[in-house]
């Protein structure tokens, strides 16, 4: 059992990758754990597991987010559903952009007004943002609208330990380079082609080292909030400059 004084966590994006590590590092110290997903035969397995409460809700479904914290006391907010595409603006398309702004940022938003009156009047509470390094740097590669999503996170972490300032509700962002998660098969549409292109021949997170992050920042003494935290593997950089060579003379 922990000393924290929370009792209770929402997790979204629960059903795998981070999302479920995080469901499974939270119920080892004791809390009750909310597993929120849109697969529910993989929550069920995983409520069978670690004993968590399953909820197959989409994080894009507003009223069925409602109605779930009306009924549910949310000591701990782990926000950490997100969808990814591959190509840059101008290979997106206006589908993308809409299901990545709702899963990725607006779901974020909505889950965050819901949950925070509740904190408020215990003056209780953790909001755990899982953002990203897209959200923070520029790099070939990347999708435009991804990176834009990411970055809105981090701005909304930072406003909110404004907006919660004087209060005992604690706001961290946990923001990973590359983890080895099924994200990766999603985006090209093999898994073993990304394992192979991705992480074989490179050193990567896991998704139990981003759950141990956002475990030492919930589970830490109430006196001490982790605002920030970037975690990359060692073998990993960020940053850097890239030149491109003269195609005419300058007008």
């Amino acid at each position: 059992m922990s000393n924290t004084p929370y009792r209770t966590a929402l997790v979204t994006g629960a059903s795998s990758g981070i999302g479920a590590a995080i469901v499974r590092r939270l119920s080892e110290s004791g809390i009750e754990v909310h597993a929120l997903a849109r697969d529910a035969k993989r929550l069920e397995t995983l409520a069978s597991e670690t004993g968590c409460i399953p909820h197959a809700v989409s994080v894009s479904d507003q009223a069925g987010l409602e109605a779930l914290i009306a009924g549910l006391e949310v000591d701990v907010l782990i926000n950490n559903a997100g969808q990814s595409r591959t190509g840059n603006i101008t290979k997106t398309t206006p589908e993308d952009i809409d299901a990545l702004v709702d899963v990725n940022l607006r779901a974020v938003l909505q889950l965050t007004r819901l949950v925070v009156p509740g904190m408020i009047e215990r003056d209780r509470g953790h909001i755990v943002n899982i953002s990203s390094i897209a959200g923070h740097y520029a790099f070939t590669g990347g999708n435009t609208v991804y990176h834009a999503t990411k970055a809105g996170v981090h701005s909304l972490s930072q406003q909110l330990r404004c907006d919660l300032f004087g209060r005992h509700i604690r706001v961290t962002e946990v923001s990973p380079a590359r983890v080895e998660t099924e994200v990766f098969g999603r985006l090209i549409g093999d898994m073993a082609e990304a394992k192979k292109r991705f992480f074989d021949e490179y050193e990567s997170l896991l998704p139990e080292d981003i759950a141990n992050s956002v475990a030492f920042a919930v589970l830490a003494p109430q006196r001490m909030n982790v605002s920030f935290m970037e975690v990359l593997p060692t073998m990993q950089v960020v940053g850097g400059l890239n030149f491109a060579k003269k195609t005419s003379d300058p007008a």
